[in-house]
């Protein structure tokens, strides 16, 4: 089997399947890196170095009281993705790589990455790690973190390729002689977002006839696999503009140079009462930002600059669905604190809206009613639709709608 193909086979490793599954990592290693901590006058001083060991050492599964398992009941939220051969009517573990949450932290763990020998050297890892790191971007988790062992020096040579960093070692996780063993826990961690930008690093404007293609593609991205496997939201851009609701006076796109780095598209939408009455508000969305570039600031600085266009061309409100946890950030409250329900009565965390004047939504109340063109997304079209993008590989990932 060819490379790519091999790669292409990964797949999500569903828990009620997987679970106690024993992940054989295993290696022979020549070199260790040699962890030295000596107390000096004002303090300590910690020195790595890698050095050669005088017998090749083999640390393999068979050693541990508790091998590397799929699915431990300590990884509550534990959710694993592999490639699967079927071998005489059973399917056999070729690699995987297993991802937890530490939510206290907002770090993602990776907890067991693994490939057989028998099909290393073909970029599995990489592949298996990138899904690590879109899951990080989807879940805007600030690192991500994972363990390996000082004398693990191919490990560490993959991660640090991978872009990770030590953050830190435990000399006694293993046993009390983990100093002396030469078998000493590193921590090691990726950190996927940049640095914050100002209002100065950006260009944010009106969207030009030739932005469509990249806004599109940018917004493909930022959407890809978050809600669901691929996305539609490529689509909903598409199609928004050509409709009457659209308001591109008021909607705008963040560029850096050439590149289009984030982009939020208004649009009509309506209060109404049981007795007829109506009243026309705000709707933006997307809302998005590349992946590369999410967590840095932009989507705010977008948001923040079109609600004051919006409020200055005297617009009431906006109302929205969107995430809980970002929105309240820019003033957004629950739509039941304005009297407002879905258009079949519903009120939930993630469906919320922002006076841009006093009393501009709790004044009226009603229901929300949003344009059809954002129901108009048929799964037909939108494959077809797909087919003009770089689109990367639809995949399953935890917290997805569907």
């Amino acid at each position: 089997m060819k490379k790519d193909q091999m790669k292409d086979k990964i797949i999500h490793l569903p828990g009620e399947q997987w679970k106690g599954t024993v992940v054989p990592i295993g290696y022979t290693t020549k070199m260790y890196y040699d962890v030295n901590m000596q107390m000096v006058s004002d303090g300590y001083d910690i020195t790595i170095h890698k050095r050669k060991f005088d017998v090749p050492v083999t640390h393999c599964p068979e050693e541990y009281d508790f091998p590397d398992k799929l699915y431990q009941e300590h990884w509550e939220k534990a959710f694993a993705w592999g490639i699967v051969e079927e071998r005489e009517g059973k399917e056999e573990l070729l690699a995987c790589i297993e991802t937890c949450p530490e939510e206290w932290s907002n770090r993602l763990i990776v907890t067991e990455l693994w490939v057989h020998e028998k099909i290393r050297r073909q970029g599995i890892g990489h592949a298996l790690m990138a899904i690590a790191k879109e899951q990080a971007v989807l879940e805007h988790r600030r690192a991500i973190i994972l363990e390996t062992q000082s004398c693990n020096v191919d490990a560490i040579a993959f991660y640090r390729q991978e872009g990770f960093e030590p953050i830190g070692l435990d000399t006694c996780c293993y046993t009390n002689q983990d100093l002396e063993r030469k078998e000493v826990r590193i921590n090691m961690g990726y950190f996927p977002r940049r640095q914050k930008v100002t209002r100065d690093d950006i260009v944010i404007r009106k969207e030009a006839p030739g932005d469509y293609h990249k806004t599109e593609q940018m917004t493909l991205k930022a959407f890809w696999n978050k809600h669901r496997m691929g996305c539609n939201e490529h689509l909903l851009v598409h199609k928004l503009r050509k409709s009457d609701v659209y308001l591109p006076e008021l909607s705008r796109v963040a560029a850096v140079g050439d590149e289009i780095v984030g982009a939020i598209l208004y649009s009509k939408a309506w209060l109404r009462k049981e007795t007829g009455q109506e009243k026309e508000i705000l709707l933006f969305g997307p809302l998005c930002v590349a992946p590369e570039w999410q967590g840095c600031g932009v989507g705010g600085l977008l948001l923040e600059e079109t609600l004051a266009l919006a409020k200055e061309s005297g617009y009431a409100g906006v109302v929205i669905f969107g995430e809980p946890d970002y929105y309240p950030r820019h003033g957004f409250q629950t739509c039941d604190n304005f009297g407002i329900t879905t258009a079949d009565g519903k009120n939930f965390d993630a469906f919320m809206g922002i006076e841009l004047v006093e009393g501009g939504l709790s004044s009226f109340g009603g229901s929300f009613y949003t344009p059809g063109v954002f129901e108009d997304l048929p799964e037909e079209e939108n494959e077809a639709f797909t087919q003009r993008f770089d689109a990367p590989v639809k995949r399953k990932f935890p917290g997805q709608w569907e």
